[in-house]
């Protein structure tokens, strides 16, 4: 690979162990990782940075990259969780393989044009033939650093789940494929682009014996547990009345906490459970334009943080958010805190922070998230000279002025986005194949 030097960038801001900002500063990446960082750096190749920011690239703790297909639909606009579900289960259900695919590709080309460099995805549905291979191959594609996981539901409406029995597996049938996709993709190397987890939906739609089994196996594996918990009122009603415990309980009843799990959304997670996830390590992913979409509330952030809990930021999903920047849920996470802590209760640069920092915590990529020597080459470059900057005193406070759309990312080195366009993927024809699924999807409803 020819080495590259990004030169002259107004700001860097490292995210290292140090929170160092550097100006008018170059970068050298060769072999896929950060080699130099200083001035007058030479290579091959030269891209000027000149009147940009450059952070690491941002990190996506947790998506649905199968909903880019159901975003706005009429009757899940403006109803909560379990009702938005209802709604949505029937169509999820008519999915196959190319939905599965054509899906992910639009949702990671969407995550990387907000500057995204890594990304977790949640896939707990295999109608008619999909396979979770379907959406690393997307990824393969498009060129992000993927961390994939193994969902499932188990408990249909017949046995008082919320899903629909037709989209439910046999628990044998769920373990068995689980081992099958870390056996074919994992890879547990430094630098890794996938690596795959083990994720279970959520208490509504699985059972306990599935949550234990699952939670052994990812273990003697050696991969990441992720779920669902604590998401709204609706969902601590449904703990405390089928398992009689909070959520933070049942996890760790079921050997659902320490370092290698994370658990999305949290919002309703007490102080009790706030110290149980600090004490384990046990992380969280934020995802709250999604918690304000659907009403769910605003998790206690600056809480779970300063109790040293790791927290990343998730985009969610496309039908719980309809939009796929990251850079805009580390805003929302910035405001939302403000809302219930006051106007100095979250800075733009802890906001940042969750965004790259805390998502390589988060899934457990020390070799992420950074601007150092040594860490890998996943780079996101703003330009701060148009319009959204303008007049800006900070260029640096990204997630107060923006932009929000990136000019040029670079993961394992590698150009993805230049001058604004996705450079991996013919976009405009991945997009024309999407309307025309979702548009036979709303005429079958």
């Amino acid at each position: 690979m020819t080495d590259i030097v990004l030169r002259g960038a107004a700001h860097l801001l490292t995210m290292d162990d140090f929170d160092s900002d550097l100006v008018n500063t170059d970068i050298r990446l060769a072999d896929g990782v950060i080699a130099e960082i200083g001035t007058s750096l030479e290579a091959a190749n030269i891209v000027d940075v000149t009147g940009c920011v450059v952070t690491p690239g941002l990190i996506n703790t947790h998506h649905h990259l199968y909903q880019t297909l159901t975003r706005a639909v009429p009757g899940a606009q403006d109803a909560s969780l379990f009702n938005w579900l209802e709604t949505l289960y029937p169509i999820w259900a008519r999915f196959g393989p190319e939905e599965i695919f054509i899906s992910a590709q639009v949702g990671l080309a969407e995550l990387a044009l907000s500057g995204c460099t890594q990304t977790s995805d949640h896939l707990y549905m295999y109608p008619n033939g999909a396979r979770l291979d379907d959406s690393i191959a997307a990824a393969q594609e498009v060129g992000l650093r993927f961390h994939p996981t193994r969902g499932a539901m188990s408990i249909g409406r017949s046995a008082g789940g919320l899903p629909p029995d037709s989209l439910v597996e046999d628990e044998a049938a769920i373990l068995k494929d689980c081992i099958r996709v870390i056996d074919t993709f994992h890879d547990p190397t430094p630098g890794a682009m996938i690596r795959v987890g083990v994720a279970p939906c959520s208490p509504f739609s699985v059972s306990r014996d599935l949550m234990r089994e699952a939670a052994v196996l990812a273990r003697d594996k050696g991969v990441r547990l992720h779920t669902h918990l604590a998401e709204n009122d609706e969902d601590v009603r449904y703990s405390l009345a089928q398992f009689g415990c909070k959520p933070g309980q049942y996890a760790e009843d079921l050997g659902w906490t320490g370092d290698d799990v994370w658990h999305a959304h949290c919002v309703k997670l007490d102080t009790q459970e706030i110290a149980l996830f600090s004490k384990t390590k046990t992380g969280v992913a934020h995802c709250p334009c999604s918690n304000c979409r659907l009403g769910s509330g605003i998790a206690p952030v600056r809480a779970m943080v300063e109790a040293g809990v790791p927290v990343g930021l998730g985009v969610d999903g496309s039908a719980s958010n309809d939009r796929g920047n990251l850079m805009d849920e580390a805003r929302q996470a910035m405001l939302l805190q403000r809302v219930i802590g006051g106007g100095d209760a979250f800075s733009a640069r802890s906001a940042l922070r969750l965004a790259t920092r805390g998502g390589a915590d988060v899934l457990g990529r020390d070799d992420c998230g950074q601007i150092a020597v040594g860490k890998r080459a996943d780079l996101a470059i703003w330009d701060i000279t148009g319009v959204e900057s303008a007049g800006s005193w900070d260029p640096a406070a990204l997630a107060l002025a923006g932009p929000s759309r990136v000019r040029d990312l670079f993961v394992e080195g590698r150009h993805i986005v230049r001058d604004g366009q996705l450079v991996t993927l013919d976009l405009p024809r991945v997009l024309e194949r999407q309307r025309s699924l979702a548009e036979k999807l709303a005429r079958s409803v």
